[in-house]
């Protein structure tokens, strides 16, 4: 069974995520489509671009995706659809694709001309545009049938971080806050431990606060599991499922997480200073 999986800022409360539900069943009601968020906030590439990355790795080869993140339609830009890692994804010419696979070169990329003619009317983008394209693929069609090869699309730069060697610290930010209010830096543990090997210690700084432990989960910190309730509400650094240096507080929430009590908010600074 072919699957479509469905990424917006279109929220729940609104009728856009049944209308693209809705036009995929009246197209193909043979295809399995999956929603991987829909609580996006309004046009934040970045967030997408976390979540999309970190998301499609586990749905099988040949997974179409639509992306629908600012993706309001516009006759001056395009709608694009990349091959990449094994995978389709549709979304507007916007720069995110190029943020999802930032070290990832995409297989082809094709700029959509399913509704270029003069006189197609495109109401909604994704019901008009990706929706159909998606089926098509999944129906086992060719992009080639659905637009053009082209070259590249338009190019963000993913925030990374930098070594400042006077200083012998990482310079890296806040690129995401998840739905606990742990606070995940652009800081990778590939990056940190190449840079380390030639130190004895370091201390995490950020705003006023410092650590000088990386954990490798949430709950390697709890040493005494009978005594769990004890380490709720305590901080700490760690490398996550996705290998990015997270700020986190064991068993926080929205309300009392890391974001609430560390006061960081997206784009701040986060520095690990080696000795």
């Amino acid at each position: 069974m072919s699957i479509i999986t469905l990424t917006s800022d279109f929220g729940r409360l609104d009728y856009r995520v049944s209308a693209m539900k809705g036009k995929i069943l009246s197209l193909n009601p043979e295809v399995n489509s999956v929603d991987i968020t829909h609580d996006i906030q309004a046009y934040n590439l970045i967030q997408t671009s976390y979540i999309v990355r970190n998301a499609y790795k586990y749905f099988p080869s040949g997974t179409i995706h639509i992306v629908s993140v600012d993706s309001f339609f516009h006759k001056s830009r395009k709608n694009i659809l990349y091959k990449a890692d094994g995978h389709y994804f549709l979304a507007a010419d916007n720069g995110l694709l190029s943020l999802v696979f930032f070290d990832i070169k995409p297989e082809a990329i094709y700029e959509i001309t399913l509704n270029n003619r003069f006189d197609d009317v495109v109401n909604f983008t994704s019901t008009d545009v990706f929706v159909p394209v998606a089926v098509h693929l999944a129906n086992g069609g060719l992009p080639e049938v659905i637009g053009r090869k082209i070259e590249s699309a338009k190019q963000l730069l993913f925030p990374k971080p930098v070594y400042n060697e006077p200083e012998k610290m990482i310079i890296g930010e806040v690129m995401y806050i998840d739905n606990f209010g742990n606070i995940i830096s652009n800081i990778n543990k590939d990056f940190f431990e190449t840079l380390a090997k030639g130190f004895e210690s370091f201390t995490i700084k950020f705003r006023n606060l410092s650590l000088s432990k990386i954990y490798s989960s949430h709950t390697e910190l709890v040493v005494d599991w009978e005594r769990e309730t004890e380490y709720h509400g305590q901080s700490a650094a760690i490398f996550n499922d996705s290998d990015q240096l997270e700020l986190t507080i064991y068993k926080g929430s929205k309300k009392n997480g890391a974001k609430t009590l560390f006061g960081l908010n997206v784009g701040e600074n986060i520095y690990i200073e080696f000795f």
